[in-house]
This record gives C-alpha cells, structure tokens and sequence, in this order.
C-alpha cells in the first residue's frame, strides 16, 4: 500500500464527520446520504428516484457544502439543449477590433452536477452528460476539454411523471452507479423537517473536507482488498440474474435481461467504499450484500408480465442474495 494504516484511519474518521455534518441538516435519508458518499468516493455518479420535495436538491446542495466543491444545478426541460449543458463557443469582439470564438462553459463543468428531472428532456440532450461521466471530458465544435476533479454528476428522476417524460434508455442507465430510492419519511422525520425548514433559527453546515483530501481518499478506496471468493461471490451474484434456468422460476419467469459487467463493477467499487468508510482494509461479505440493490436495481429489467403482477425489482434481487451462497450459486 502506498498510504499507512494511520492514513487509512484519519480519513475513515473525517468521512464519518462529514456524514454527521450532513445529517445535521438533511433529516433521515441515511441511504442516500451514504450511496451518495459511497458513489463519489468510488469516482462514481448517481442516479437518484424520489417524489417532488424529498431533498433530492438540498441533499446535493448540502454535500456539495460539506465537501467545499463547486455546484450547478440544470433543470432538464423538453426545450433544453445540449449546448445549455456543455456550453459554447460564442464571437466576441476585442479592444483591437478584431473577433474570435470564445468558448463559455456550461453549467457540466462544476465539480458536482444536480441534473435535475433528467427524465423531463430529450434524449439528444440526456446524452450530452454521457461523455462527461464517461470519459470525464466534453467536446465542444472539435475541442476536448477535461473536468474539474473531483467530478461527481447526481441525476434525479421523479417516478409520477409519466406524461411528457423521456424514460432513460438502458445503456444510459447502466452509466450510473448506482440508483437510490428516496422513500417517504416518517412521522418523527416529517416533523423534525418542519421545526428545521419553517424555524426563525437557520442551520448552516461547515466545511469539513477540502477537494485534494477527496481525491486522496478516492485513491485509498482503489487500495481496498477484495478477497478472491469476495469477487467470486459477486460474480455469481451478478451472472446469476440472467443464467437462471430452473423451469416456473421467478426470475426467469418476470425478468427480461440482467446485469452485464458494469454491474459487477458497481458492485466491487462501492463495497470498497463501504469498505473505507466503515474502517476496514478489505471488503466483506456484509458489503456486496448491502451494495447488491443500488448497484443492480437499474440494471435488471423487468417484463411486462411482471410489471403486470407487480413484481418488485428490490424484492427478486433480495431473493437472489438470499439465494446466492459465497463462491456457489445455488
């Protein structure tokens, strides 16, 4: 290792701040305050789902605060164009008379990105995030240009609007790292959001990392152990959702296609993280078991005869993990 176990140890514990400091503001929603955190440090993006007013915004806006990264906001709309994303090239006029092409980036070139309702435009203008999560770059009239690092994009789907939206199509999907499901919150959370959101007193968070310490620490989670059955668990876990071949079984029955290898990939990376954040030097089995739904839940899609039963993606990739043993499939 190129980091000592003192170095381990000290960003695990400002991780573990960073997570309270965030939980000071945002009530409940450990899932994906966690996901979030897991997804950036694996150098990941994610896609978020949730009803209108959960703080799906406010949980970015937070992090973004937390972390002290520069944050951009895009309202995905019909009318919105990849030009409104990437940015520019516009003419300009200097002192001297002369003109030439000046190129004004657009809200992509932010250290962390809330494309908001991405389900809302075209898909012409979903695809203009794609280069820019993949390749961490974007091409604008022939140039390439980089991103800030660290990168970190959180799209966010509202699962009610159907009418005048643009479902992601699959190979988009499976960009993401992983997908978290915003449920409602509870009653006590319902009132503790009042007391904080309608109170004279404001709550503000403090900065508690800076951005060279979180590209030090994503290089630390590429040193996490995996064990070869770890990987080898994963690895049924993620072929068992599309080798299924018993007669009258659920997942062959319900399911259309699985998972392909950027799901095994999601997999390892945010057990790693997991791994990080908790502590530990190697990824256990507790992690890939925790990791499995968000990193599969987007990957594995469900016919229309399962749709038509209401069979639930979480629940068969529950089914699969109590099915799949360490290093056997059953």
């Amino acid at each position: 290792m190129s980091f000592t176990p003192e170095q381990f140890g000290e960003m695990s514990s400002k991780l573990s701040e960073v997570r309270e400091e965030i939980s000071t503001f945002i009530v409940g929603q450990q899932e994906a305050i966690e996901f979030s955190l897991f997804s950036i440090l694996a150098d990941g993006h994610a896609l978020l789902e949730g009803l209108p007013g959960l703080g799906k915004t406010m949980l970015i806006r937070t992090i973004s605060e937390v972390l002290d990264l520069s944050f951009s906001r895009i309202q995905f709309t019909p009318d919105l164009m990849p030009a409104d994303i990437t940015g520019t090239s516009i003419l300009e006029r200097s002192e001297d008379g002369t003109q030439r092409f000046v190129f004004k980036e657009g809200p992509i070139f932010s250290q962390m990105v809330l494309a908001d309702e991405i389900n809302r435009a075209t898909p012409k203008t979903q695809s203009a995030l794609l280069e820019a999560m993949g390749e961490k770059t974007v091409t604008v009239m022939g140039e390439t240009r980089k991103m800030a690092r660290p990168f970190f994009v959180l799209a966010t789907q509202n699962p009610i609007e159907m009418e005048g939206t643009y479902p992601l199509p699959e190979a988009q999907m499976d960009r993401f790292l992983c997908k978290i499901i915003l449920p409602y919150p509870t009653k006590q959370e319902m009132k503790e959001i009042m007391l904080r959101t309608t109170g004279a007193r404001s709550i503000a968070v403090r900065k508690v990392m800076q951005q060279e310490e979180i590209c030090i620490a994503q290089e630390m989670v590429k040193e996490i152990v995996v064990a070869d059955d770890m990987i080898e668990y994963a690895v049924d876990l993620v072929t068992s959702t599309y080798e299924k071949e018993e007669t009258g079984d659920m997942w062959t029955k319900y399911v259309q296609y699985g998972s392909g290898p950027r799901g095994l990939q999601s997999i390892i990376r945010l057990a790693k993280a997991r791994a990080f954040m908790a502590g530990r030097f190697h990824v256990s089995i507790s992690d890939i078991k925790a990791v499995a739904k968000p990193a599969l839940r987007h990957r594995v899609l469900v016919n229309y005869e399962g749709e038509a039963e209401g069979i639930n993606v979480d629940s068969l990739i529950d089914k699969l993990v109590e099915e799949t043993r360490q290093g056997e499939a059953l």
